[in-house]
């Protein structure tokens, strides 16, 4: 029988926040080490690059910003990425020399229309080096919307490798039921789920997702300190009566029929390094398959606009 085997990293930690080049330099550093252990696939969390601003308020109320909530802002988006750009060519060349897959959770920086708009995005890099796909965010969580624009159905990206398609989604959006359906139906055998959630409860949505999708699911989570925030942030105020850890982590590998391949990591930055044996997937899909045996497309169906959508469209116009 053929091998389908694959080394999974999965990174817990975090950067200086708002601070692109600490996140780029965590980044490398901490490929290199999961790259040294084997890994073929290297996930890092939601919007590690350049952070998630956890406990931030960006003074804002209902109704109401002030100028200091405006001055992180203006921070945050210079430090977020463009894609292409830059960053994710420095990315490339770092996959290509180690020869591995890396899936990075960044904020990235609108660049075709007003230039102003962030995104909280995954992007998928290639041994080869190339950028092979991103998935957009489609609804930010509650006050995560002041900082991050809607995506859309172009963006639900899975990528073809060697051991199996691999693709996900993020956070929250992994509480959609048509979101999830839209990403099993792409036969995703590995599903990504990187979150900024750490609460128990989280742990039973990505056993679910793996039962559900019989795939396995790799999440990522930040482990995030005080010590990771600038002192001189405008906003710094908002989390100086928080505890020490911000973020405790519980980043996960599940298999898919629910049972833990890497256990919950909390309190502590690390890296979960797990193999994961692709025949599994089509063996836990003997009894069900969410989009094929398990499915009654003459009951259920599920229409999904994966154009993309612009603001603004050139058309011919009607005058003569």
């Amino acid at each position: 029988m053929e091998k389908r085997l694959v080394k999974v990293a999965v990174v817990q930690s975090a950067p200086i926040l708002f601070d692109k080049r600490s996140a780029m330099s965590r980044i490398d550093k901490m490929t290199r080490d999961a790259a040294a252990q084997g890994a073929q696939l290297i996930v890092f969390p939601e919007v590690f690059l350049p952070g998630y601003p956890r406990g931030l308020c960006f003074g804002s109320r209902v109704g109401s910003r002030n100028a200091e909530g405006r001055l992180d802002f203006e921070r945050y988006w210079q430090n977020a990425i463009v894609i292409p750009g830059e960053e994710v060519e420095t990315l490339g060349e770092l996959a290509e020399e180690l020869g591995v897959y890396l899936v990075v959770g960044v904020v990235e920086r609108d660049q075709e229309f007003s230039r102003g708009t962030l995104y909280n995005t995954i992007i998928y890099v290639g041994p080869d080096g190339t950028l092979l796909g991103k998935h957009r965010k489609l609804v930010p969580t509650a006050s995560e919307r002041l900082l991050w624009g809607q995506g859309d159905g172009s963006t639900l990206t899975v990528i073809d490798t060697p051991f199996g398609r691999v693709g996900g989604l993020i956070c929250w959006e992994n509480y959609m039921p048509l979101a999830r359906m839209a990403m099993y139906a792409k036969g995703i055998d590995i599903y990504v789920a990187p979150t900024a959630d750490a609460r128990d409860t989280w742990q039973s949505t990505i056993r679910h997702i793996a039962c559900e999708g019989r795939c396995f699911v790799v999440s990522c989570n930040q482990y995030a300190t005080k010590a990771t925030y600038p002192e001189d942030l405008a906003c710094y105020d908002d989390i100086k009566a928080d505890d020490e850890i911000l973020s405790r982590g519980g980043s996960a590998i599940v298999g898919p029929l629910g049972e833990y391949v890497a256990e919950p990591l909390y309190n502590q930055e690390g890296v979960l390094i797990a193999t994961l044996d692709l025949h599994q997937v089509p063996q836990s899909r003997f009894d069900f398959d969410v989009t094929g045996h398990y499915s009654r497309p003459d009951v259920f169906q599920l229409n999904v606009n994966e154009k993309k959508q612009d603001v603004v469209r050139a058309v011919e116009s009607i005058w003569m």
